[in-house]
Formats: structure tokens, sequence, C-alpha cells
């Protein structure tokens, strides 16, 4: 009887931006199936990042990546491999292994997350600075001194 060594590979899936835009849980579930047609256990998954591609692939000039974190045996590389490149919806694939990588390493934020977290502090930090606005103005007084700044110039250009 043979025993079965899983081992911890990094997997960066690259799919055509518009299919992952139009359909994301499609194409996430199009991974998990060549994923399990090979029985590996998937740890994580998430959209690395959208980007520009170096040379057209099927005439797709830009990418989605999506880094999955899998434990699998190594006599199934091939299978995954072979699936990928008779899939339609995913383009290309790279795996590495990673028996090293702890779980806050797996944990870290991808590009796409910071932009997205970024993009919330934005919105957070705006959402702030209106509801200043708002209770200065119900005061009677202009809303800070950015704005009492403003309005001064908006007095000495008039004269």
């Amino acid at each position: 009887m043979k025993t079965v060594v899983k081992r911890m590979y990094e997997g960066l899936f690259l799919v055509d931006s518009g299919e992952a835009a139009a359909g994301w849980q499609a194409v996430t579930g199009a991974v998990e199936r060549i994923l399990g047609r090979s029985e590996a256990d998937v740890v994580s998954m998430r959209k690395w990042d959208e980007r520009r591609l170096a040379y057209d692939i099927g005439k797709k000039s830009r990418g989605t990546y999506i880094l999955v974190y899998f434990n699998c045996d190594a006599s199934r590389l091939g299978a995954i491999e072979r699936d990928v490149q008779l899939s339609e919806t995913i383009m290309r694939v790279m795996i590495l292994r990673t028996d090293k990588m702890s779980a806050e390493d797996i944990a870290r934020p991808t590009p796409s997350m910071v932009v997205e977290i970024d993009q919330a502090a934005a919105a957070a930090r705006a959402a702030q600075a209106a509801e200043a606005a708002a209770a200065s103005e119900a005061e009677g007084g202009p809303v800070d001194e950015s704005q009492r700044a403003a309005e001064t110039e908006d007095i000495d250009h008039r004269a």
C-alpha cells in the first residue's frame, strides 16, 4: 500500500478579465473543479490582481490572476496542468511548491485586496468629512480652515 503525501502548493491561475468580471463564481468554480479532480485540498483562493498581459493570449490583452494555496499529491500536478490546457476558462497556470509557507504568509493581503482596503478607507474619510461639513454648516460657520481659505480666495478674485 502506497502512502500519499500531500504537499502545499501555490497556484497562480490566469483567466480572462471579461469572464472574471461577468461571472466570478463560474471562474472560481472552474478552478475548484480542476483541483477537485486531482483530489487537491484548497486552503485559500483569492483574486490576486487584474493586469495588462505582456502579450496577447488568444486575442485577450487583460487577465485576472487567481491565487490558490492547496495541498496535493505531487503525482497529480501533471493532471492539473493538463486540465488547465484543456480548459476554456483558464488561460495559464503556474504552480510552485510552498512547504514553508506560514498561515500569516497565506493570509497576507493581495494587491487587489490592498486597493479595496485603500478605497474603503478613502470612502470612510470622505464620509467623515461630509458629516463634519454638515455639522459645521448646521452651526452656521465655515466647514474648516481649507474652506475658509477657499472662500477668502474667491473674495480676492472678485475684487
